[in-house]
């Protein structure tokens, strides 16, 4: 991934909406959600969550596929684990990394 491109995701999930909208996309995962149910899962307005979507297409970490009438919008996991590979790349000098849980962490 260059550079470019990631800081074009970084900046997309940024912003609080887009965040949670991607992330609810992840948990529906490939099937993905129509506007109508993301609206309704997030109690937000179309305009306002078209706006955001739009975001997310335009950095690349949502895609969009007409199904009949509907449109399903899809979180496009490829991105992400490309940007997780990139910002990880460095890692601990190239080492494999040995991260302890943190004291008292029950989900480490």
């Amino acid at each position: 991934m260059e550079e470019q491109v990631a800081v074009a995701s970084l900046a997309a999930l940024a912003q609080g909406m887009r965040l949670r909208i991607f992330r609810a996309l992840i948990g529906a995962g490939p099937q993905g959600m129509t506007p109508g149910a993301l609206a309704a899962t997030l109690g937000l307005p179309g305009s306002t969550l078209s706006f955001h979507l739009k975001e997310l297409m335009h950095a690349g970490l949502v895609s969009q596929e007409r199904d009949g009438r509907h449109l399903i919008y899809r979180p496009s996991i490829a991105q992400m684990n490309a940007l997780l590979a990139y910002l990880t790349a460095h890692c601990c000098q190239g080492a494999e990394c040995d991260v302890a849980a943190a004291p008292g962490c029950s989900t480490c």
